[in-house]
């Protein structure tokens, strides 16, 4: 096995544990534990802002840190935390302890989006590989469908709710061990030139905008993330239909991360960013329509673009950043983490009163359209940034 292929399957093993099991399984999962605990539509929401409250924290600490090891060191701390509080959700029914696990595991999911991506794209980029993720963010999708067919998988044996977070944090075991021994430290990564990478930073409109652009996406993006399952759920006929719905997130995720890179070395990363969060709309409000056709069409529509999203947009940090990435990532994923605790918190607040998705998903679609316009003005001024030249 080529060493290409063992950073990326590190890489891989990282997102499948801190972001597909860490932080998705919690979607599949909602639903029995809404039935099975005392927890409410209303706590469910706040629990997810309290994780993504970790992972805001999270991306802090990876926009200040710009020393290699420390990252890495941080980074293997993250995938202990991962498997460590996936096991303790099902010790406990208390949402006060929940919202601290919450919290933590959302921290630990900033070791794979982040320190993981920054790690992986400064070893392409040292040994002359394209300086891409796509294949990286695979990972995303690849854990959606991992805790869909899982949660599915141990719903038809009627296990409950607490065996299978068990069950996936033994899963996450196995997943820990590869994303940590096959991720090379970075003392011992082998340059392929002695010449130093040297950072383009964007103008300072052009950060402005993409930050602005970007926090209104998170909020599309977490609304849809969090809800979708209990949202088809709770469409008349559609009963258990959820999970499959989630699935569908993933399979959508798999192969688009690989078309959004081609895409931007075509058209240019805002014009396909502007893609991406247009054609998200359409998938955010596919599920409202009440038909399993239109749900599953619009989780695989939604999966596909939330994804080039985030890839496209941590890809261009490491193209302003190649020597630090995480430099750009972390500011952009705190937009991105702000979003994502307000989002599920007033969605959950507004569907417990109003007894509908409607609104919450309403006003989730309304922010990436405005994400969208912002992103517009961010078209005439990639010209004129050397670090993403075309070629």
């Amino acid at each position: 096995m080529s060493a290409r292929v063992r950073v990326l399957a590190a890489g891989i093993a990282s997102l499948l544990l801190t972001l597909g099991i860490a932080r998705f399984a919690y979607t599949p999962l909602l639903p029995m534990m809404l039935e099975q605990t005392d927890l409410t539509l209303s706590g469910g929401g706040w629990l997810a802002a309290f994780n993504y409250g970790g992972y805001l924290f999270g991306a802090l600490i990876a926009s200040r840190v710009r020393d290699l090891q420390t990252k890495d060191r941080l980074y293997r701390l993250y995938l202990v935390l991962a498997v460590l509080t996936t096991f303790a959700m099902a010790w406990t029914e208390s949402i006060y302890i929940w919202a601290i696990l919450r919290f933590i595991s959302g921290l630990s999911t900033s070791g794979g989006m982040l320190l993981a991506s920054a790690l992986v794209l400064n070893w392409l980029m040292r040994n002359r590989y394209p300086a891409e993720l796509g294949v990286h963010f695979m990972g995303i999708g690849a854990g959606i469908v991992f805790v869909s067919l899982a949660v599915m998988l141990m719903q038809f044996y009627r296990l409950d709710w607490s065996l299978q977070w068990e069950l996936f944090a033994a899963v996450g075991m196995l997943l820990a061990y590869v994303a940590w021994f096959w991720m090379p430290r970075p003392k011992a990564v082998a340059l392929g030139t002695d010449k130093p990478l040297v950072d383009h930073p964007p103008s300072a409109q052009l950060a402005r905008l993409l930050l602005v652009s970007y926090f209104f996406a998170g909020i599309g993006y977490v609304v849809s993330a969090t809800f979708i399952v209990d949202l088809v759920e709770r469409q008349p006929g559609l009963s258990g239909q959820g999970a499959l719905a989630f699935t569908l997130v993933g399979l959508g995720a798999l192969p688009a991360v690989l078309v959004w890179d081609r895409l931007a070395r075509r058209f240019g990363y805002f014009s396909a960013l502007m893609l991406a969060y247009l054609v998200q709309i359409v998938g955010i409000l596919l599920p409202l329509q009440g038909s399993l056709i239109a749900a599953v069409i619009g989780a695989f529509i939604f999966g596909a673009t939330f994804i080039g999203c985030v890839s496209l947009v941590l890809t261009l940090s490491g193209r302003f950043y190649p020597s630090s990435p995480a430099r750009l990532m972390g500011k952009m994923t705190l937009a991105y983490g702000v979003a994502q605790i307000i989002g599920p918190a007033v969605t959950g607040e507004l569907t417990e009163y109003l007894g509908s998705y409607v609104w919450g998903i309403g006003l989730a679609s309304l922010a990436v359209l405005i994400g969208a316009i912002i992103n517009a003005r961010l078209i005439p001024l990639e010209q004129n940034e050397p670090a993403l030249a075309r070629g």
